[in-house]
């Protein structure tokens, strides 16, 4: 009995989709694109609910062991305590986290507006006092220049007048 032939039985070509392709063959590889730069007055993230319960929970835990340098005992400790708060217990974090959260929101409003407004980025700093302003209270730094800037006016016209 004759049999056929078998793709097993057929003389094996090379697999033109595998192969390594050499010297002018290969394509020329394309430079990467660079990651743009984060800007370094971006103003940070607020923290979460769990972060502002850590803050005092740090504190506690070290007051009751003092001999306990391990950071990790401490977040483990801080992180199955949070788990056991009611949701009651967790509210003033909660509420803490949200008002930092829309302080954080407006000083980003302050932030992409200086941004947008293409002269040079906006910083912490102004955001602060411009969210400052808002509230009605000048620093004392501000209230000074203002001062001073009146008295050099006044000093100016009293010159004028001299002559």
């Amino acid at each position: 009995m004759k049999r056929g032939k078998s793709k097993t039985d057929a003389p094996k070509k090379a697999d033109t989709k595998l192969s390594v392709k050499k010297g002018p063959e290969r394509a020329a590889k394309k430079p990467r694109k660079s990651k743009a730069g984060k800007d370094p007055n971006t103003p940070k993230r607020p923290q979460s609910a769990f972060f502002v319960f850590m803050e005092e929970f740090r504190k506690t835990f070290k007051e009751k062991n003092p001999n306990n340098k391990s950071v990790a005992a401490v977040a483990k400790a801080g992180g199955d305590k949070w788990k056991s708060l009611t949701e009651e217990e967790k509210a003033p974090y909660v509420a803490k986290a949200a008002k930092l959260k829309a302080d954080y929101t407006k000083i980003m409003a302050a932030y992409n507006k200086g941004q947008s407004g293409g002269g040079g980025g906006g910083s912490r700093a102004a955001a602060a006092e411009e969210e400052e302003e808002e509230d009605g209270e000048e620093s004392d730094k501000s209230k000074s220049e203002v001062n001073d800037d009146e008295e050099d006016d006044e000093e100016e016209e009293d010159e004028e007048d001299d002559e």
